[in-house]
């Protein structure tokens, strides 16, 4: 399991692995925060490659965002399966984040928010 990282217009972009549940969800819980604190706070997690997460990868989406917060960033999620937009409705989270169809609408939406 490893999270994926790259800049993009100065918003760092991480895709979550295939699965997120609580035998990885330490490991990428601390690799998304210290993306985090190195870079602005901008993040855009990509959900595309995302086919099954339990409540342990709901929990490090919210420290993510928790840690973003803290620097004055954000969190915005993009390219949800139906499945993973379930969960977030399920569990409210989607009045939490702001979800995007596609990852660039994401990283646009950061440059529009300045």
């Amino acid at each position: 399991m490893s999270l994926t990282h790259r800049q993009e217009h100065d918003v760092d972009v991480v895709t979550l692995p295939e699965r997120l549940v609580m035998a990885n969800a330490g490991e990428a819980r601390a690799d998304l925060k210290q993306i985090i604190q190195s870079g602005n706070g901008r993040v855009v997690v990509d959900l595309g490659e995302t086919l099954f997460m339990d409540s342990s990868g709901l929990a490090v989406v919210v420290a993510g965002l928790q840690a973003a917060r803290k620097m004055e960033g954000d969190v915005y999620l993009a390219r949800m399966s139906d499945t993973i937009r379930a969960l977030f409705e399920l569990t409210r989270l989607h009045t939490v984040f702001q979800i995007f169809d596609d990852e660039a609408a994401a990283v646009r939406a950061f440059g529009k928010a300045d």
